[in-house]
């Protein structure tokens, strides 16, 4: 009888074991490919179905072996994006839409080796060639272009002779 008892639980305790298990794998899978933010992550396993508590505590083991790290995320994001010609800004902007934490984020950028003067200037010979624009309209096209890129105002007055 007590047999009977214990079948259930033991059944949910598989069940469960088996969910995270398959969560688990997911996660690896999607971490094997690139580093993600937890947020990202958590999202991605979200809409593949599967349940809050499991995701929760795979990702928290992730974290807990250091598989999962938004400080890692942070670093490859921003010398990707840096390689790429965008600024701190737009950068920071991403970072933060993906749940990284403000201390990540500054620890990131500090910790990135990146002219962003010379990033900036490369973007902006490689969109309109070597030469500053001379005329207003012009300049202001090519100031622009550079913010929206996501540099400051002050890297774009460096870059653009202001």
């Amino acid at each position: 009888m007590s047999k009977t008892a214990d079948t259930p639980d033991s059944d949910t305790d598989d069940d469960t074991a088996a969910e995270r298990l398959a969560v688990r794998k997911r996660a690896m899978d999607l971490l094997a490919r690139r580093e993600h933010a937890c947020t990202e992550l958590a999202g991605k396993l979200k809409k593949r179905g599967h349940a809050s508590d499991d995701i929760d505590a795979v990702l928290a083991d992730l974290t807990a072996e250091d598989l999962l790290s938004d400080a890692r995320y942070a670093e490859a994001l921003v010398a990707s994006r840096a390689s790429r010609g965008t600024g701190p800004v737009r950068i920071r902007a991403e970072l933060q839409a993906a749940g990284v934490s403000e201390a990540d984020i500054r620890a990131a950028l500090d910790a990135a080796e990146v002219d962003w003067l010379d990033v900036a200037e490369a973007a902006r010979r490689k969109r309109f060639g070597a030469d500053i624009a001379d005329d207003y309209p012009s300049r202001a096209k090519q100031m622009r272009f550079l913010q929206r890129r996501g540099f400051d105002m002050d890297q774009i007055a460096a870059v653009c002779g202001n």
